[in-house]
């Protein structure tokens, strides 16, 4: 997604550096394996890889860090969540029921473990016809928004399903970049400052 790929080089200090592209610093467990290779880590495994990414790694002076992590409340929610303060987690989900029901665990979790919850992102929320512009919602109407209100929680924003996210993302050109006024990048960007908005302002 982001056109990244290669072994990370060592500094001085043994740290390794992580792959930059569009301004912006990545680490992964894709740059450590084969390409093809599955992680199929659990229990300390988990707990050494999250110790390696966060800790090993030279980041230099960074404006944010955001920690993709796979749905669930495993060992690398647990893990993250008990090694390093947290500002905040965003819930990021389709509104199909199967995975609201994911998206509630994870919300919970973090509130179990004191990391405040700025909200949740409805992502996939409806289809655009490319030729008659008919929208669909095919997974479900505002099944995140309804959820957000339960959970007493906010409502960040959409994504729509659309094949120019997919395309950009293949290419490894984010829609925000390539298409920047596209409603696409503008629905991204629209989430970013809503989210960036409910973080604790930094220490000057």
């Amino acid at each position: 997604m982001m056109n990244l790929k290669g072994n990370p080089e060592l500094t001085p200090k043994n740290l390794m550096r992580p792959l930059k592209n569009y301004g912006i610093a990545c680490m992964s467990m894709g740059f450590l394996i084969e390409e093809t290779a599955p992680v199929v880590w659990r229990g300390l495994m988990v707990m050494s890889a999250v110790e390696k990414l966060l800790r090993q790694v030279d980041w230099g002076q960074l404006d944010y860090l955001v920690i993709d992590m796979p749905p669930g409340t495993g060992d690398v929610q647990l893990s993250v969540s008990q090694n390093i303060p947290i500002a905040g987690a965003v819930i990021i989900s389709t509104p199909q029921d199967v995975a609201l029901l994911d998206a509630r665990k994870g919300a919970e979790m973090f509130r179990k473990v004191h990391v405040p919850v700025l909200g949740l992102v409805q992502n996939m929320s409806v289809f655009q016809c490319p030729k008659c512009k008919h929208e669909t919602h095919i997974f479900g109407a505002n099944g995140v928004r309804d959820l957000a209100k339960t959970l007493g929680l906010d409502f960040l924003g959409d994504i729509p399903l659309h094949v120019n996210i997919r395309e950009m993302c293949d290419s490894g050109q984010p829609v925000v970049v390539s298409q920047p006024q596209s409603d696409a990048a503008k629905a991204y960007l629209k989430i970013a400052m809503e989210i960036v908005r409910r973080l604790p302002v930094p220490p000057a």
